[in-house]
């Protein structure tokens, strides 16, 4: 229980932190991985936690259906379905997206676990965010109107209730941190719809923990980003009266290694996916881990992240993302040649 709030506990916790002793001594960092990829259900990732707290709200409500809202591959669109096909509830995931042309990666499994997929073009006339919104609601209303209780979860489960999930993982982390004598590092996280990066940041606050946290942005927001962390801190400080406050200046997040678009093919995206497979046998993803990960190696780079410190990254999961039709054609292309056909 987290701030007074229930939940279902259904994660393999606590996730282990990894040394990487091969990429750390390739980029002269001493560089850490703690394993959210590894949270079972679904192929596992950082919003199993968050869905804890949903899934438990869910059945208070006597929920028969889960409903979430994503891009067409959305890693949290894939979880829901899992928790909700382990625990007997229907599923359905919108989208406000083309449909890519097969069904693969994310999508696959959606159907293989049983949810249904809506998806709609973009007009072009509105935001996204307004779209998806008015679709999902409309989708709602057509499952009920056939009988269900329908639960909606929006998007990266990125409320309030969600940011209880890595509330908890900051102070599990501290804990690991200080059993392996790394408190004085820095925590790096990809944001997307910042639910896992304000979690990170309350639960480290209210515990007055020694570790700093650093998000990389993945996307470009419409607004300030941080303008936005400060509506969403500001939410959450009302619905938990934390005693602590912050100000836009307080949230460190680095907006350099975007790439113009989310979940765009990006050359050195591949390249850092490549080196942290090739020498850790850890899979990153086109979206999130491995646009981060790029963001850690430009870090060092531009001397945002001194040679020899200590980071600890997030593994936030989203491996199948390498097998997005846009993703996995380019990297066919670049690893054709180590195809020999006899």
């Amino acid at each position: 229980m987290s701030c007074g709030y229930k939940k279902v506990p259904f994660l393999n916790l606590p996730t282990p932190v990894e040394y990487l002793p091969n990429v750390s001594r390739q980029l002269g960092i001493n560089l850490y991985l703690k394993r959210d990829d590894l949270t079972g259900l679904g192929m596992g990732g950082n919003k199993l936690r968050k869905l804890e707290y949903f899934l438990y709200e869910a059945q208070q409500q006597s929920a028969t259906m889960l409903l979430t809202v994503g891009g067409v591959q959305t890693n949290h669109g894939r979880l829901t379905a899992a928790v909700a096909a382990k625990y007997g509830l229907k599923c359905a995931i919108v989208a406000i997206d083309d449909y890519p042309g097969e069904i693969s990666a994310n999508i696959l499994l959606d159907r293989l676990m049983g949810a249904d997929v809506i998806l709609k073009a973009n007009d072009h006339q509105r935001s996204v965010d307004a779209q998806v919104y008015e679709t999902a609601m409309m989708v709602k209303e057509r499952y009920e109107a056939q009988g269900e209780n329908v639960y909606f979860i929006p998007m990266g489960g990125s409320n309030e209730l969600g940011i209880l999930g890595y509330y908890d993982c900051a102070q599990e982390l501290t804990i690991q941190a200080a059993e392996l004598g790394i408190s004085d590092s820095r925590v790096i996280v990809p944001i997307g719809s910042m639910g896992t990066y304000m979690g990170l940041f309350c639960g480290l606050k209210d515990i007055d923990s020694p570790l700093s946290l650093t998000g990389a942005l993945i996307m470009p927001y419409e607004q300030s980003v941080r303008a936005f962390a400060k509506d969403y801190f500001d939410k959450v400080k009302q619905r938990y009266d934390f005693e602590f406050g912050a100000e836009k200046s307080d949230f460190h997040i680095d907006e350099d290694y975007v790439y113009g678009a989310y979940n765009n093919a990006v050359p050195q995206v591949r390249e850092a996916i490549c080196q942290m497979a090739q020498k850790e046998a850890i899979i990153l993803d086109p979206c999130y881990t491995g646009k981060a990960f790029n963001a850690i190696r430009q870090m060092i780079l531009d001397r945002k992240i001194e040679p020899g410190e200590t980071i600890i990254f997030i593994h936030t999961g989203g491996q199948p993302g390498i097998n997005t039709p846009h993703h996995r054609i380019e990297f066919e292309a670049e690893l054709m040649d180590g195809i020999k056909i006899l």
